[in-house]
């Protein structure tokens, strides 16, 4: 019998004590523990026939105890996850996302990495809570963004990495590593640091930032598949190259200075674009030209031996009429557009007279070639 129900102690009746009745309670009291077990087991016998300590009793008991554990092996696979079942803790199979069925625990059990979701991790920069703006803020990370080039100039690199879990390793991701958002950042950090320190400083602030993130993807990779973490780098973005913030006017002078001495450069390329064709049109012209002019010479030389040799043989077989005709053909080219006067010079001559204006005549109509006068010389 419980000792608050014995009709009496030592203090005398009641729940008391060796000080007396004690503190009451105010208000309602708290449900009696021992009452509530009493009624539950009523009610279990009223249910239950025969009583719960019967073999009907027994048997409902255990039926009920094994649908509550048969039941407890369905479980839900979310839209960016999937489901490995364990057997024992050894990867059996992998399930997609909807309503699965494993053999309830301790044969097997699920876990639900989110295999489906592409991660981000952020490489010298993180977000930072910023009460006076209400938000959150970027702050640099210098120890992870300040890295060496190849040419020993520091370089200040903001990058961020997408990866996600490979579709066929996740049993790889759950058990080869076990920190795998610090592992692809220390990977990715390693890697950028050996690409940086490949590279020259101009070429990564200006147009090698593609080829920089190709190359560092392609390293994450091949170091994550030797670990076998069973992750997929879908991409590197690189948010932020700059020289560190005490040298950066002086880098962006230089970059200004590059930037007008390409242009200059264009300008000339331009203008010779321009002026070597057109030098190169007139030089074909007056190649051309040369080359019909020493056509037209060797012609005509060779035009003018052939007519000497035709003379020469008609000269040959009658020389007296040929070289009438040479003195003719030749005063008449030499005769032919000269002044002519002609006057009288016989005994009954008084010097100089009026003489024909032959000249005027010819203006209105030339004379007749081989034309002789009577009466003067020739």
């Amino acid at each position: 019998m419980p000792w608050k129900n014995q009709g009496g102690g030592p203090w005398g009746s009641g729940p008391k004590g060796p000080w007396g009745n004690g503190p009451q309670p105010v208000g309602p009291r708290p449900p009696d523990l021992e009452d509530l077990l009493r009624r539950g087991q009523d009610r279990l016998q009223q249910i239950m026939p025969g009583g719960y300590f019967s073999g009907i009793g027994i048997t409902l008991i255990v039926l009920l105890i094994v649908a509550f554990w048969l039941l407890s092996g369905f479980f839900r696979v979310q839209s960016e996850e999937l489901g490995v079942v364990l057997r024992f803790g050894k990867h059996v199979r992998t399930v997609d996302p909807g309503l699965n069925y494993h053999l309830p625990y301790p044969i097997e059990t699920v876990l639900l990495p989110k295999a489906l979701r592409v991660s981000t991790i952020s490489i010298g920069m993180t977000l930072i809570d910023d009460p006076a703006r209400r938000g959150r803020s970027i702050r640099d990370v210098p120890e992870e963004s300040l890295m060496l080039t190849g040419d020993e100039n520091i370089v200040d690199v903001d990058f961020t990495v997408l990866w996600r879990i490979k579709p066929n390793g996740v049993g790889d991701f759950l058990f080869n590593i076990q920190n795998p958002e610090g592992t692809v950042k220390a990977v990715a950090e390693s890697s950028m640091r050996e690409v940086i320190g490949r590279s020259q400083i101009q070429p990564i602030l200006t147009g090698a930032r593609n080829v920089t993130e190709q190359g560092v993807q392609e390293l994450i990779q091949k170091t994550l598949d030797t670990y076998g973490a069973g992750i997929q780098i879908s991409q590197v973005q690189m948010q932020k190259v700059d020289p560190p913030a005490q040298v950066i006017d002086a880098f962006r002078d230089v970059q200004a200075a590059r930037a007008n001495l390409e242009q200059l450069q264009n300008e000339a390329q331009t203008y010779a674009n321009q002026v070597v064709p057109q030098a190169r049109g007139r030089a074909a012209q007056i190649m051309q030209a040369a080359e019909g002019y020493r056509e037209q010479t060797v012609a005509e030389a060779k035009g003018q031996s052939s007519r000497f040799l035709k003379v020469y043989e008609e000269y040959k077989k009658a020389p007296d009429v040929t070289r009438e005709r040479i003195y003719l053909e030749t005063m008449e080219r030499v005769l032919g557009g000269s002044e002519k006067l002609i006057y009288d010079g016989g005994q009954s001559g008084q010097g100089v007279v009026p003489y024909l204006p032959l000249s005027e005549l010819t203006t209105r109509r030339p004379p007749a070639t081989g034309q002789q006068t009577t009466g003067g010389n020739r």
